[in-house]
């Protein structure tokens, strides 16, 4: 009987994944449309890419995408709780609202801040909050978090979602690393039995993976903020949601293992303005994907280069949760090496051709 049960939940996984996928695919070039009639449009930009007019609001078909299959299936899993599930909804709405009228009308980022806290808040008030986490040297192998926990979540959702946004440089670079970071998280999901979770990363991915053929390079519409801060919004969620019951430190270093892409790069973007003394907010071309296209390698090996990474961070985010600590540190510290030589080599080549063009 039990096999049979997980028999079903593994094809309820895989049509969600399958629905995701082909709503998506369908309703991307319908969102085209749509962005073209509101005008949601991003111009050619000094720190962007591309030289035309592209359609944004792309994220419009990923959103439809994921709503309609995770509500098909998300009451047939084992864990589901309505309270949370309706928050969860609720609260991703708000995400994508917030997305939508920020491409179209280019909101402050105070604004942006506070909306997304009011979803993070409403996720946190409807149950899915870190109260608790295991711990072998804490009294009774536990740590109460209480408030701390509700704050850390808060601040754990909003962080993540303007991460994955401040990636979105490339043509399918937020979507495909979005898909990687969905893929690991199932299969953590599934090597610690967590039906939610395992469902809304799989059709997170299939949604994704939906949405890369109109946007990879070259892309024909772009995500824009509709999509990518949904994506971390989402991702943030999901790295939480269904193991909120037993969570421990070693899942709280999975979740940022396996994010470590968007995480790292917004982390040396927040240091290096404050550094420069610059707006935390105020865009520059120090990214890792402005880095990558700065040195003259293409804009499609720039994409795969990072999907590269994306996936090392990932594998290793699934040998932590397989106990294999050694091999994940391993893989993780030769990105960071690489990362960290690349970020002190790219400051001195600058320096030194500042230094030419002066004596020049």
């Amino acid at each position: 009987m039990l096999l049979l049960e997980k028999l079903s939940l593994h094809v309820f996984y895989i049509l969600a994944f399958a629905l995701a996928f082909c709503i998506t695919l369908f309703m991307t070039p319908l969102s085209k449309k749509f962005a073209e009639y509101t005008g949601a449009i991003d111009h050619p930009k000094e720190l962007g890419v591309h030289k035309k007019p592209m359609p944004l609001a792309g994220g419009t078909a990923i959103v439809v995408g994921f709503v309609i299959a995770v509500v098909a299936f998300a009451p047939l899993m084992p864990d589901y709780s309505g309270r949370q599930f309706i928050g969860f909804l609720v609260s991703s709405i708000i995400i994508t609202t917030l997305g939508f009228f920020d491409d179209l009308y280019g909101l402050s980022p105070r604004f942006r801040i506070i909306i997304q806290i009011l979803a993070a808040v409403i996720i946190v008030l409807t149950g899915t909050t870190i109260d608790v986490l295991t711990w072998p040297w804490a009294n009774y192998g536990t740590i109460q978090l209480g408030s701390i926990g509700k704050l850390l979540t808060i601040f754990w959702i909003v962080g993540l979602t303007n991460a994955v946004n401040l990636i979105d440089g490339l043509d399918g670079l937020a979507a495909g690393v979005a898909s990687i970071a969905s893929v690991s998280f199932m299969v953590v999901a599934l090597i610690f039995s967590s039906p939610m979770t395992i469902l809304l990363s799989a059709v997170l991915a299939g949604a994704c993976l939906g949405f890369l053929p109109h946007n990879f390079n070259p892309a024909k519409i772009f995500m824009g903020d509709t999509g990518s801060t949904f994506l971390g919004f989402i991702l943030a969620n999901i790295s939480i949601m269904g193991l909120t019951k037993g969570y421990t430190i070693i899942t709280v270093i999975i979740a940022a293992v396996v994010l470590g892409l968007p995480i790292l790069d917004t982390s040396f973007a927040i240091f290096r303005r404050i550094i420069n003394k610059k707006s935390i907010s105020e865009g520059d071309r120090g990214h890792l994907h402005h880095r990558l296209v700065d040195k003259g390698i293409s804009h499609k090996h720039a994409v795969l280069t990072l999907y590269l990474i994306a996936g090392g961070f990932g594998l290793a985010g699934v040998l932590v949760a397989l106990n294999d600590i050694w091999l994940a540190g391993i893989i993780v510290l030769v990105i960071l090496v690489a990362w960290v030589s690349d970020l002190f080599y790219t400051k001195h080549k600058a320096k030194k051709k500042s230094k030419e063009q002066s004596e020049g």
